[in-house]
């Protein structure tokens, strides 16, 4: 029978795997800690004193590997959920969201290719820019289409 690994050995397992925000860490290793959160902080904190563990470096990776699919809110959403300062979470999101209206338009462009036939699929394409977390001014700018688009013509000079 293969024995237990100590709490350190599992931090630094998990650590070998990818890269942790503090707190997404100390969540995983509690039910392993047996009550002992002390002995836990200790550990998390001698791994940040070595380097081995940095919520800005895991900020920058989550958002470079996440810019290709998400907008900066939710990128933004996801990294306040692991328990990285804002801070940190503007200096990453800095490094990466150069063009958002770029990886809306691709996001876009890979689900849809076309554009919207009527409100509906207007409303449902809106919807999916929207969810992925990029800003409503990108959204309505890749997806295009005034209320003029559908319908009523108006009356337009020509």
């Amino acid at each position: 029978m293969a024995p237990t690994p100590t709490l350190r050995n599992r931090a630094l397992g998990y650590l070998a795997r990818r890269e942790y925000a503090r707190l997404e860490l100390r969540q995983k290793l509690l039910p392993h800690a047996d009550g002992d959160e002390a002995s836990l902080d200790a550990i998390l904190d001698d791994f940040v004193s070595r380097g081995w563990l940095s919520d800005a470096r895991f900020a920058e990776q989550w958002a470079h590997f996440r810019s290709q699919r998400y907008g900066p809110q939710r990128l933004r959403a996801e990294l306040r959920q692991k328990g990285v300062d804002d801070n940190l979470i503007d200096d990453a999101l800095a490094n990466v969201s150069d063009d958002e209206y770029a990886q809306a338009r691709a996001q876009w462009q890979k689900k849809f290719g076309s554009a919207p036939q009527d409100q509906k699929e207007r409303a449902k394409q809106l919807r999916f820019l929207a969810g992925r977390g990029f800003s409503l001014d990108v959204v309505y700018k890749v997806v295009g289409g005034g209320e003029d688009d559908y319908g009523d013509q108006g009356d337009h000079a020509e």
